[in-house]
């Protein structure tokens, strides 16, 4: 509920964490060797979580 409310309410913690996700899983999605589609789409996922990150850090508290 209280990573809902900072979504909505544009607070750093909750995009953050969104965006950290998106890195992350964009980097698994890059080492996988089983699916092609996924690492077609690695480096686009790596890169909005990246955008993401730098956005969401001028974000209040």
């Amino acid at each position: 509920m209280k990573f809902l409310n900072g979504l909505l309410r544009f607070r750093r913690g909750a995009w953050e964490m969104l965006a950290s996700i998106l890195i992350a899983l964009g980097v698994v999605m890059l080492m996988q060797p089983f699916l092609l589609t996924l690492y077609t789409y690695s480096f686009i996922v790596t890169l909005v979580g990246t955008v993401m990150f730098i956005i969401v850090s001028h974000f209040p508290e």
